[in-house]
């Protein structure tokens, strides 16, 4: 579809409104209008360049071309990712703090996480008793909250969980939002920032022990590539950076349950416990729900690519949630199929909720393996551990909203260890 075609140009002066009309399908509608995975518009009076499918995704995570430094803005550091994050680096630097990251996220600590969620959804069951309904997403959002922080090594009292979990939702909640929620969600951020650093100023004081190995401990230490440690502000933005996406599964959990809700048909494969049958479940929902709408970077030096002019400082929009559902990836993608990962080639640009490429050397996140057990072991939990009910409920979710959740949030009654 790329090769040897010119490219289309969007004729309208700025498609910003567009984009906040149209939210989680603007690219894709424009890919099914143009009948071509890459096109031109403009977004704040720049000239964007947007692109989707596995052929785009393997270009986008070409790190001679792209660079991330300078593409997410500023609006989106000062909520969603903390000034200077991980995100926004480039090069040695990154690669150097991205084995950090990596360090934390091994297969051991993936289970550890998974073991330390179960137990807690278990735990839960005998507070949901009291009560005649409980909604999942803002149960899931405490719950993580709780394993993140135990995990980590951070402190949390009880009456706090809440007001954290809460926080840390607000930070991811922001993204693409104008008005209140922006700035709730950069509240929120400064608030955590607040914790946090002062949590890492007690471990470094000596003021609080943390055990080594711990996200905490390894985050207080780390030392750069230079030798010096980062300062507690940088610290604390890192950290948040491996605290808040643990807590945002709570949108993958909460879709899970309305896949469960869908497709009955499913739950009885899931109860034979094979862990094959919850994954394939998992990697569906990570699919066909939508999570990140797109992601950005900046083009590091003018080149041409199948006919298209890239010029330098250009942003590119690699469109997330349309090569999820891409026809020629994912046949009938719009139907709801786990049974479609059986015998499926492995590819590190087709399946994209959380980005392309190799997550040891590139952009993609590094918590990819920890969202994946996290859901299993809260899949596990629905399917095999509790029953419940289901009352009349609004379940629909809208593709404008960046990000979005079902309406209810899932509301469950009579919850009950099985």
């Amino acid at each position: 579809m790329l090769k040897n075609e010119k490219v289309p140009h969007e004729k309208t002066l700025d498609n910003s409104a567009a984009l906040m009309m149209e939210g989680y399908n603007f690219i894709g509608n424009r890919v099914n209008q143009f009948q071509s995975d890459l096109f031109e518009t403009r977004l704040l009076g720049e000239k964007v360049i947007c692109m989707s499918g596995e052929e785009a995704a393997r270009f986008f995570y070409d790190s001679e071309r792209f660079k991330r430094k300078g593409a997410a803005p500023k609006r989106v550091q000062q909520s969603l990712f903390g000034v200077g994050g991980i995100q926004t680096m480039d090069g040695e630097q990154h690669i150097h703090r991205k084995l950090l990251f990596m360090s934390l996220m091994t297969p051991p600590h993936q289970k550890r996480l998974a073991e330390l969620t179960l137990e807690k959804w278990q735990e839960s069951v005998e507070d949901w008793k009291n009560q005649d309904e409980i909604v999942l997403f803002e149960e899931a959002k405490k719950i993580l909250c709780k394993v993140a922080c135990h995990w980590a090594g951070v402190p949390l009292q009880e009456s706090e969980v809440k007001t954290r979990a809460d926080d840390f939702y607000a930070m991811v909640d922001a993204f693409g939002a104008v008005g209140p929620r922006h700035w709730k969600g950069r509240q929120a951020r400064n608030k955590t920032e607040d914790w946090i650093r002062s949590v890492i100023e007690d471990v470094r004081a000596e003021k609080l022990k943390v055990s080594e190995g711990s996200a905490l401990y390894e985050m207080a230490f780390y030392k750069q590539l230079d030798g010096t440690q980062l300062d507690t502000q940088m610290a604390a933005v890192e950290l948040i950076n491996v605290l808040r996406p643990i807590v945002a599964i709570a949108t993958f959990i909460t879709f899970s349950a309305v896949a469960l809700q869908d497709n009955p048909e499913y739950k009885e494969l899931l109860r034979s416990g094979k862990s094959s049958e919850l994954e394939k479940f998992v990697h569906e929902v990570r699919r066909y729900y939508p999570f990140g709408p797109f992601l950005g970077a900046l083009v590091k030096k003018g080149f041409i690519w199948n006919d298209c002019k890239f010029t330098k400082g250009m942003l590119v929009l690699l469109d997330v949630y349309g090569t999820n559902h891409d026809e020629r990836l994912w046949p009938n993608p719009n139907e709801f199929r786990p049974e479609r990962f059986e015998e499926r080639n492995e590819s590190l640009y087709d399946l994209i909720p959380q980005g392309g490429g190799n997550p040891a050397e590139g952009h993609r996140c590094p918590g990819e393996g920890i969202t994946i057990e996290v859901m299993k072991a809260s899949l596990d939990f629905l399917v095999n551990k509790v029953d419940y009910d289901v009352p009349d409920q609004d379940l629909d979710f809208s593709l404008v909203r960046m990000p979005t959740m079902p309406e209810s949030g899932f509301v469950m009654s009579n919850v009950r260890l099985r």
